[in-house]
């Protein structure tokens, strides 16, 4: 059982999967670092100085004056702002992953094709053939 663990493990597939996982978290941090500074304060600064990481609502009816304070005061929060922050990483990953597949398959050529059409029937042929097998015309 652990030779076959080891197979397992050591198979290229399980390799390549732990290097994308690794990867995919490093872009993670990469992206939300890029969303939490320097998206966010453009779009905050736009809207009038808001900060969207102090941007909660407290449960109990106190008022806080951050999401800090809230926090060390062991207050339940909705926390909106953050919430945003989330949303806009996800669309940013999204969008890249979008990209990048996009430009991947853009890259893969097309097969050749096998096939064409006789011009007489329009029955799909092998594209040597010189006579159409289904009406018998001559192709060439």
């Amino acid at each position: 059982m652990l030779k076959e663990f080891k197979e397992f493990a050591i198979k290229g597939n399980v390799i390549d999967l732990a290097i994308a996982v690794i990867m995919g978290i490093a872009f993670g941090a990469i992206i939300s670092s890029l969303v939490n500074d320097m998206i966010m304060p453009i779009i905050g600064y736009a809207l009038g100085g808001v900060n969207f990481n102090d941007l909660f609502i407290s449960i109990n009816g106190t008022a806080y004056a951050s999401l800090a304070a809230a926090k060390a005061a062991g207050a339940p929060t909705i926390n909106y702002g953050v919430f945003i922050n989330t949303i806009i990483n996800f669309i940013i990953v999204a969008f890249v992953l979008f990209l990048l597949v996009r430009s991947i398959n853009r890259l893969k050529k097309a097969p050749a094709p096998t096939t064409k059409d006789c011009p007489y029937c329009f029955t799909a042929i092998p594209i040597p053939a010189t006579r159409c097998p289904n009406c018998t015309s001559d192709l060439k």
